[in-house]
């Protein structure tokens, strides 16, 4: 997620002390917030089969790259929101729109790995959220204690990502698993993520934009998330 700066605006990183452990509370704060209606909203939807067929009816071939694309027009447009507006509540809005759209594009992937692990579902997702919640803890301790400005994976993410959508676009044209490896990679790439938008969150935003900072953070954290539980579900 890019922060428009707006010139002669303070930032963060310009504050005093006390000002800055404020506006990181508060960013971890809503990015609790959005992981806990995540849990709520993904456990509603496994509640309302409709809504789970019509999720797995998406996992194949075009069907998933339409739902891809719904799934980044939606995201892209919450960022928008989150960060753009003078309005705080359009900010939650972005937030939570794009809370609900990560819930939904989960379905497919939460129900397989239900389905893999049987009666052993419920650890499996245990065990990719304790890994999960650890990796992204060590990453962003790393950022706080080096206090380095990570921006410079930018360049290096997007070339990523777009490597990464190339073979998932070709993968479901021509119906070929993208493998463990695939999976290890992308998880290198939500880690370099996490690192980016940990670095942003301290060197660029505004005081102001705490919704949009723990809206990039639930972003990469999720990203982590998806492809250690596939790791963990193909085991």
């Amino acid at each position: 997620m890019e922060n428009h700066q707006t010139p002669n605006v303070q930032l963060v990183s310009e504050l005093t002390e006390e000002a800055r452990v404020t506006f990181y509370k508060k960013t971890y704060t809503h990015l609790a917030g959005a992981v806990l209606l995540f849990i709520l909203v993904e456990t509603l939807f496994f509640q309302i089969e409709p809504i789970v067929n019509f999720a797995l009816s998406l996992t194949g071939g075009i069907s998933w790259l339409l739902l891809l694309g719904a799934f980044m027009f939606v995201t892209n447009y919450a960022e928008k929101l989150a960060i753009q507006s003078n309005d705080r509540t359009m900010h939650y809005a972005g937030l939570v729109l794009y809370v609900i759209a990560e819930a939904f594009i989960f379905i497919p992937l939460i129900y397989i790995a239900m389905y893999m692990a049987g009666d052993g579902a419920f650890n499996i997702l245990n065990q990719a959220a304790i890994l999960t919640l650890s990796l992204f803890t060590g990453l962003s301790a790393v950022a706080f204690l080096t206090k380095k400005d990570f921006s410079f994976l930018k360049s290096i993410l997007a070339i990523g990502f777009a490597i990464a959508l190339g073979l998932i676009i070709a993968g479901s044209l021509f119906g070929f698993n993208l493998g463990l490896w695939f999976s290890v990679g992308m998880v290198v790439l939500a880690s370099g993520s996490i690192l980016y938008q940990t670095s942003n969150m301290i060197h660029k935003y505004r005081p102001n934009q705490y919704v949009a900072a723990s809206l990039g953070l639930f972003a990469s954290l999720m990203l982590l998330f998806w492809y250690i539980l596939s790791i963990l579900s193909n085991d």
